[in-house]
């Protein structure tokens, strides 16, 4: 908890040598000198604390450019400077911890990370003696093929504490679900994206 400018006020009258050669007391010309002191230095006590929140790239507002600046963002998948506070910080959190897979848990979390809930279809040949009746007739190429399946509609509502002034109540869409997918999927495979149901 950062100190009051008259808490540093009092710490700094204590500093000054005893006696009537320096009176600091409230109207003389060291009070006052002390006061303005004070002030700047309750002023940059409150800064510091500020600096324990913007350190953690999930709750930083004032330094979200320079985090998106070593991260490399925005990248051709964030709109940047006018997506809200939120969508960035969420694209900042999925950039950041990126470890890289191939499994479909790790697409998962992924979306997870960028705000959205999604299952994953892989889809298999279809094969006599190992099919089953009713499964899709499909050929060898579908074996690099797999499906998102994700709601119709992903909502983002204004959340207090987390968006900032100037940020829409709600925005919705899957551009950046399907950008960043897209993005990160495996060279040879085809990404199908179906909407309606996760």
């Amino acid at each position: 908890m950062a100190y009051s400018a008259d808490e540093y006020r009092n710490q700094l009258a204590q500093l000054l040598p005893p006696g009537f050669a320096i009176p600091a007391y409230e109207g003389t010309e060291a009070y006052l000198l002390l006061d303005g002191i004070a002030q700047e230095l309750a002023r940059l006590d409150g800064r510091a604390e500020t600096l324990i929140k913007e350190a953690n790239p999930a709750t930083t507002t004032e330094l979200l450019p320079d985090w998106e600046r070593v991260a490399g963002l925005p990248d051709c998948c964030s709109n940047g400077e006018d997506s809200s506070v939120e969508e960035r910080r969420r694209a900042l959190l999925a950039k950041l911890t990126a470890t890289g897979g191939q499994s479909a848990a790790y697409f998962i979390e992924v979306a997870a990370a960028l705000g959205y809930t999604i299952t994953i279809t892989e889809f298999h040949p279809f094969r006599v003696g190992m099919s089953q009746v009713g499964q899709a007739l499909s050929n060898e190429d579908w074996i690099y093929t797999w499906r998102v399946n994700a709601p119709e509609q992903t909502v983002t509502t204004f959340k207090v504490g987390l968006s900032t002034v100037g940020d829409p109540l709600a925005s919705w869409g899957n551009d950046l679900l399907e950008c960043y997918l897209n993005k990160i999927k495996p060279a040879h495979t085809i990404l199908l994206f179906g909407y309606g149901g996760a």
